[in-house]
């Protein structure tokens, strides 16, 4: 199944505590497991980040927004007792979401909606603010991808051969090795359109294929074969295949199952991704820092 949206946490959260007695907040997420049936799958799904799984981030939103609300109270650091409203919200209300929340002032200032009524306001977000945040990066990112990937196809061949070496370039491969990377003559290049040095006195090189095939076209099987002949001809047991188009999957079983060389394969949604990210062609604009209370926390920090 699914890991429930941060609110759907809610009730789970406050049974956990309806004892009225303290409980650690370890114990308390192992309740809310078991409550919501979760599997090891489900708390292994992680962020697109990758830095927080899935269920840490939602549980511990809904205990910042329950805590904001009043309906449990934490007496010390990773402590928390459910109060006289928790309990009351276990008992009256039919489902506890945000929309119940809005009712306490605390919970709709800290939310910025301060001059909202509980009937103005539904669970129609139903990202954490940590999974707003990485699905708005995410959208900057597909939109600056499309954009570079314009700029891309209107090099000229031989640019775009030039622009893949200096990518690995950037990416570490060849680092501090003199003229490590060069693009191949375009009459003479046997298949071979780039060479990366990976030791200083050439023993060892990564050959690349660069297609800057439309978009929307397939590379297939017999591209990848012809490429993998090319390797074999040097003797190489490196290559990379990288294009602005996508591979089918027979293409992709022909590299997985080549003999004697590794053949990678990097497509235009790729391609834009590493660009993205070693900042070839972009440049960074703004920088968020997203910042939480250390484990260590106390009075030497001040």
């Amino acid at each position: 199944m699914a890991v429930p949206k941060y609110y759907e946490f809610y009730g789970a959260f406050l049974k956990s505590l309806k004892d009225g007695q303290i409980h650690d907040y370890k114990s308390i997420k192992q309740s809310v497991i078991a409550e919501k049936g979760l599997s090891d799958n489900d708390l292994a799904e992680r962020l697109p980040s990758g830095k927080q799984t899935v269920f840490d981030n939602r549980i511990g939103w809904a205990r910042t927004y329950l805590k904001k609300a009043g309906l449990i109270e934490s007496p010390a650091r990773a402590l928390f007792i459910i109060t006289e409203e928790g309990k009351k919200a276990l008992s009256d209300a039919d489902i506890i979401d945000d929309t119940y929340l809005t009712r306490y002032a605390s919970f709709r200032t800290f939310v910025n909606r301060d001059d909202m009524q509980s009937s103005e306001i539904n669970n129609s977000v139903d990202l954490s603010p940590e999974e707003q945040l990485e699905a708005s990066f995410s959208e900057i990112n597909a939109s600056l991808a499309d954009e570079l990937m314009k700029e891309i196809m209107k090099l000229t061949p031989t640019d775009f051969e030039k622009l893949v070496v200096k990518l690995l370039l950037k990416m570490g491969y060849g680092e501090g090795i003199e003229n490590a990377g060069n693009v191949t003559s375009q009459t003479n290049d046997g298949g071979i359109d780039g060479m990366i040095k990976e030791d200083k006195l050439g023993f060892s090189y990564i050959y690349i294929q660069a297609k800057q095939w439309a978009t929307d076209r397939t590379v297939d099987r017999p591209e990848i074969h012809k490429f993998i002949g090319s390797l074999n001809e040097r003797k190489a047991t490196k290559g990379l295949f990288i294009t602005t188009a996508k591979f089918s999957a027979g293409a992709k079983e022909a590299a997985r199952n080549c003999m004697g060389s590794k053949v990678v394969l990097v497509d235009g949604l790729q391609l834009t991704k590493l660009m993205i990210q070693y900042n070839l062609g972009v440049a960074v604009e703004t920088v968020y820092e997203v910042k939480r209370l250390t484990s260590d926390f106390g009075l030497d920090d001040f």
